[in-house]
């Protein structure tokens, strides 16, 4: 082989070597699409749309929301889990679309931890459980003894499967109770019946349940989350109330498609969260009764495994199955 025919193949080799490498230092040079697997208005939707205002400037580009809701969020995460790993593709994932559905729906197209490279947990809302102003409970004590006791007991969520419905599930489960679960198409009607004593009570989440506490129509007895929430100081936690190990927090996360490079993953990790420390990220979080959070996509993955792992006991020993 003469010396120009190998010059000619160790550049070629060369190119190859560096192709992946010199796209990555390049990126981004296109816009980013940011999948939203839910409709439009929803938590989900006003977040990425939030966060895409601001991130784009930062890296360069635009940033494309693309709603595609349907089926809990599987049907726009399945589409995002094969779009190219090549960081043209991000994915606002929620605790339905990336815990429960896994367990809860026969057949998703998706793997939600293998399909996924974790970026970043945008935030997470706990739900409050309220009854009627005028209900004879007047803590979760209370309940749990009229549960003990036999006593006919119903509680509303926003539908079978939803995370509102779960945490009435993992609540009997943990406190060995029967409640009588009511599915509602949506928080709306569901907390109406609560109001108007059709049902006996609900967990439904700080944003949906805190103007009507705070109106005196509903009485709230324990906050889902580990800790007390800030919003309602008074209002014991769950496991304060007897139900120890109890917690249960809706959350908002941003994944990209499995293989996506680590360094793009980085980035946009940075970048992002740097974007949810601004005061007025704060503030809207804030507003939409979010807790901030700040963890590596590292901390992120393990969080996932452990929610995953969590709802799939609870919906295996609940029995619950939807088509």
């Amino acid at each position: 082989m003469n010396t120009a025919r190998r010059l000619c193949l160790a550049l070629a080799a060369g190119a190859l070597l560096a192709g992946p490498a010199a796209a990555q230092d390049k990126w981004p040079s296109k816009p980013i699409t940011y999948v939203v697997p839910f409709p439009a208005g929803g938590t989900t939707d006003i977040l990425a749309r939030l966060i895409a205002q601001k991130l784009g400037p930062v890296l360069g580009t635009t940033i494309i929301v693309d709603n595609k809701g349907g089926a809990g969020g599987s049907v726009g995460s399945e589409m995002a889990s094969r779009a190219a790993p090549d960081g043209y593709t991000i994915l606002g994932g929620t605790i339905s679309s990336h815990a429960i559905n896994v367990s809860l729906y026969p057949k998703i197209g998706y793997d939600p931890i293998k399909s996924f490279e974790p970026i970043t947990l945008i935030g997470t809302n706990p739900t409050v459980l309220v009854v009627n102003q005028a209900s004879p409970y007047k803590t979760l004590q209370d309940v749990i003894a009229a549960g003990k006791a036999k006593k006919p007991l119903t509680g509303a969520s926003a539908g079978s499967g939803t995370s509102q419905h779960l945490s009435l599930e993992l609540l009997k489960a943990r406190a060995g109770i029967a409640i009588t679960h009511v599915p509602y198409k949506g928080s709306a009607p569901a907390i109406q019946d609560v109001m108007g004593g059709q049902v006996d009570m609900m967990f439904d989440t700080t944003v949906v349940a805190g103007p009507h506490i705070e109106s005196g129509k509903l009485r709230a007895l324990a906050v889902s989350s580990a800790k007390r929430v800030p919003s309602m100081p008074n209002v014991p936690t769950v496991a304060e109330s007897g139900v120890p190990g109890y917690e249960v927090v809706s959350w908002q996360a941003i994944f990209a498609p499995a293989g996506t490079p680590k360094a793009i993953v980085d980035r946009l990790h940075t970048e992002i969260a740097k974007i949810l420390a601004t005061p007025d990220m704060q503030d809207r979080l804030a507003k939409l009764g979010m807790q901030g959070a700040d963890m590596s996509p590292e901390q992120l993955g393990a969080f996932q495994r452990a929610e995953v792992a969590k709802w799939a006991t609870v919906i295996k020993e609940a029995n619950i199955k939807l088509e």
